[in-house]
């Protein structure tokens, strides 16, 4: 018997009531805010997501082919370095050709900050399919091109815009419609890059030989024409816009040292992460392999990414993106590093292979973590905000490593610039983990 003459069983009940009242509380003072805020304010509970359904499967389809023919595309471009390099621009430079390649990668990140800011108003439509053609355009463009410049602004600049002002958004999308299982959603996404990226190279080798180059981009603008014709059609907004303050770029969100340390993170990790996709099939070249059989490495790293992504995807959901990403590029800077020593097909085929694996963790959701980094209502200005980051190391990374490999003459120096840059972007995510977290162990 308790002194104050209460057992412990009413004790329990008062308790219990008492947080039954408190819920209920909370629900009616919820519900007078809802019918206080007028139409169209953007308040909804964002903890009920549809997570699936035919609805937003038919999103992750329309971001899959959005992929396919944005990241795809471009990540084919390894072998347009090649056959640039000992054809059309074979009086250009290597570091010059890999100009063209690096602006497209800067450019598919860069137009983010402008439609990741235009999607959270509640732009996307218009937006896609001006971006859909003047990349169908663009790509018909590059098959009249002849010199070093004309490649430059239609195939880098160009093509590169036009893919960005289409990828910005997607990823947006996808926060729309997922919560509970956002990684497998990403992963898939991020999959059609990887499906891309291993069809283009091995379409536009073969086909240049049987139809020539100028019908080989035709073709891949009309296979552009029809991907993202469905991306059109299926993709849509599902939370009404909301106009957060801080303009197209926020500032006040480097106010969270997590978000300003992990945009550099990305900065720094794009300097050296795509090296090895670029310069594989030429440096193969170099050491005596045949073209016939070089320019398949690209579609290898890319077929070994495609299956990496859903694993990520899979795994991001469960140990959280941070704590899947670091020990997986870590094994990029190791595939890196061991590229120059690959002096055969087998281990050629192996670095491949491993490296698209583990680089496929970094790419497909490298976004991810800023779900968690503020408001959903908010998310295309803070992943526009990083892709600007991220353009800086991609515009960069390429050149510098052209640049190295042309004083040097050696891919050995390359290999141990582009695997340190990658190692310190791993550390740059692990602070900004810690920095969230508090602590050493947790998911994020």
């Amino acid at each position: 018997m308790c002194r104050t003459g209460i057992s412990s069983n009413e004790v329990v009940h008062s308790s219990a009531t008492s947080t039954m009242i408190e819920k209920s509380i909370d629900a009616s003072e919820k519900a007078e805010k809802l019918d206080s805020l007028p139409s169209g304010s953007g308040f909804i509970d964002h903890d009920d997501y549809p997570d699936g359904g035919m609805r937003a499967w038919l999103i992750v389809l329309g971001t899959m082919c959005c992929t396919f023919s944005t990241f795809g595309f471009v990540n084919a471009w390894g072998v347009f370095q090649s056959y640039y390099e000992t054809d059309i621009l074979r009086d250009s430079s290597s570091s010059q050709i890999a100009w063209i390649g690096s602006v497209q990668y800067a450019l598919v990140f860069l137009p983010g900050q402008i439609t990741g800011r235009m999607f959270d108003l509640g732009y996307l439509r218009i937006p896609f399919l001006l971006g859909t053609i003047l990349l169908v355009v663009a790509t018909f463009l590059v098959a009249e091109c002849h010199t070093y410049w004309q490649f430059l602004v239609c195939q880098g600049f160009t093509v590169g815009l036009a893919c960005g002002i289409c990828f910005g958004p997607t990823l947006s999308v996808i926060g729309h419609w997922f919560k509970r299982r956002r990684g497998i959603a990403l992963g898939l996404t991020a999959a059609g890059s990887s499906i891309g990226g291993t069809i283009f190279p091995i379409a536009a080798r073969n086909l240049i030989g049987l139809v020539g180059f100028p019908w080989t981009m035709r073709i891949m603008g009309f296979i552009l024409l029809f991907m993202l014709g469905i991306s059109n059609i299926v993709l849509a907004r599902r939370l009404p816009p909301k106009n957060v303050p801080g303009g197209i770029f926020n500032l006040r969100a480097f106010k969270l040292p997590a978000f300003t340390i992990y945009c550099f993170a990305n900065a720094v990790a794009f300097l050296g992460v795509y090296t090895v996709l670029t310069f594989i099939d030429i440096s193969a070249i170099a050491i005596g392999i045949s073209p016939d059989f070089s320019f398949y490495l690209v579609s290898l790293a890319n077929a070994g990414s495609g299956v990496g992504r859903i694993v990520t995807g899979l795994m991001a959901d469960k140990f959280g993106p941070i704590n899947v990403i670091t020990p997986m590029t870590i094994g990029v800077a190791m595939m890196t590093f061991a590229w120059p020593y690959a002096q055969t097909k087998s281990s050629l085929i192996a670095v491949s292979v491993i490296y698209g694996f583990t680089s496929s963790a970094y790419v497909s959701a490298f976004n991810m973590p800023l779900y968690s980094m503020g408001l959903i209502e908010d998310v295309g200005r803070r992943m526009g905000t990083v892709m600007v980051f991220a353009a800086l190391g991609a515009v960069a990374g390429p050149p510098i490593s052209g640049a190295i490999d042309a004083s040097t003459g050696s891919t050995k120096a390359v290999s141990y610039y582009a695997g340190s840059t990658v190692l310190l972007a791993v550390i740059l995510m692990l602070i900004t983990r810690h920095l969230i977290l508090k602590k050493f162990l947790g998911k994020f």
